[in-house]
C-alpha cells in the first residue's frame, strides 16, 4: 500500500474512535506518543463530551488536511430537553430549567423540519471560532460575550424520536462546519422549553465510517505488534472523491518536481483540485487542470525511488 513508513516517519491516514472526556488535541498528543510521529493533523474538532470518528492524517497527509475538512458528516446523539446551559451542551453550567411540554410525533416532526436543508446558524458562545484574533471559548470564560455572526450550513437530514419525557434520540447528516450543539439550542427554543445537548457521537466524515476506526488502545496494539497494515490508510484515501489524472512518465516527473505541463488537446474537464499519478499508480498529489488542460502543482510529494 502507498501508506508505509519513511524517513521522516509515518505516511497515511488514521481513524480514531475518540473516548468522551478527551479534547481532540489529548487525541492527537496520545497518537504522536503511540506512533512516535510529530507530524500529526485532523480533519475535523470534536467536543470533549461527544466520542466517535476522528480523522488523523499523518506525514505526507498532513498537507491534504485542507482538502478534508469539507466533508460531509454524520452524527448521532441525544438532546435533553428543558433545560439550557452555557455551552449548549451538558458540560456547561445550567442556565434555566423550565417545563416541557407533551409532544407527540407530529408535534416534533413540525418542530424539527425547519432545520432541514439549507439553513441560518449562529455558533454557540463557547466555540474554537475567532473573535477579534481571540477564540470564542476564552471570551466566553472570561464572562464576555463573543460577537458571533450567523452562518448557513446545509442539514441534509434532521430525525429527531422521543426517547422518555424531556430526551430526544437524534440522527443528522449535516456539511462541514454545522454545530449539533447550535441545533440542539435552536429546536429547545422553537419548542419554548429551551434544550441543550446531552450526548454526541461522530459516526462519519465524508466515506469515512467510525465502524472502520480504531480507539487508542487498539492503535497501541497495533504497534506493540509491530502490524499497522489494518489501521493505515494510503495517503489519499481522504480525497478519493476528487478527480483523478495519470501523467505519462515525463510530465510526471515534472510535475513532482513543482512544474507545470499542458496535456496535449486540452483536458476533458477541468478542475481546482485534481489527484495525480504517475503512469506506474503512485500518487504525486493534487493540481489544478485547466479547460486547456494546463496542469497546475498545488501540494506534490516528492516521487519515492523504487
Amino acid at each position: 500500500m502507498s501508506a508505509r513508513r519513511t524517513d521522516s516517519g509515518l505516511d497515511g491516514i488514521v481513524l480514531i474512535d475518540k473516548p468522551a472526556g478527551w479534547t481532540s488535541h489529548d487525541v492527537v498528543a496520545k497518537a504522536r506518543g503511540i506512533l512516535g510521529q510529530r507530524r500529526i493533523g485532523h480533519t475535523g474538532t470534536l467536543d470533549p463530551m461527544a466520542t466517535g470518528l476522528l480523522v488523523l492524517c499523518l506525514g505526507k497527509a498532513a498537507r491534504l488536511v485542507e482538502y478534508m475538512t469539507a466533508h460531509d458528516k454524520r452524527y448521532t446523539g441525544q438532546i435533553r430537553l428543558g433545560r439550557t446551559t452555557t455551552t449548549d451542551d451538558a458540560d456547561g453550567e445550567t442556565i434555566e430549567d423550565r417545563p416541557v411540554p407533551a409532544l407527540t410525533p407530529a408535534a416534533l416532526e413540525a418542530a424539527v423540519a425547519p432545520f432541514r436543508g439549507s439553513i441560518s446558524q449562529l455558533p454557540p458562545a463557547f466555540s474554537a471560532l475567532k473573535v477579534g484574533g481571540q477564540r470564542a471559548y476564552d471570551l466566553a470564560r472570561r464572562g464576555e460575550q463573543p460577537e458571533l455572526h450567523a452562518r448557513t450550513v446545509t442539514v441534509s437530514q434532521f430525525s429527531a424520536a422521543l426517547a422518555g419525557p424531556e430526551t430526544l434520540e437524534i440522527d443528522v447528516a449535516c456539511s462541514a462546519g454545522t454545530y449539533i450543539r447550535s441545533l440542539a439550542r435552536d429546536l429547545g427554543q422553537a419548542l419554548g422549553c429551551g434544550a441543550h445537548l446531552s450526548a454526541l457521537r461522530r459516526v462519519r466524515a465524508g466515506a469515512f465510517s467510525v465502524s472502520e476506526a480504531v480507539t487508542l488502545d487498539g492503535l497501541h496494539a497495533a504497534v506493540a505488534a509491530g502490524d499497522l497494515e489494518p489501521v493505515l490508510l494510503p495517503v489519499d484515501e481522504g480525497i478519493s472523491a476528487l478527480d483523478a489524472a495519470i501523467l505519462v512518465e515525463d510530465s510526471a516527473g515534472v510535475l513532482a518536481n513543482g512544474g507545470v505541463r499542458t496535456a496535449r488537446g486540452g483536458a476533458t474537464r477541468s478542475s481546482e483540485v485534481t489527484r495525480i499519478y504517475d503512469a506506474a499508480g503512485g500518487f504525486l498529489g493534487v493540481a489544478s487542470v485547466s479547460s486547456l488542460g494546463e496542469i497546475r502543482p498545488r501540494k506534490v510529494f516528492p516521487r519515492e525511488k523504487s
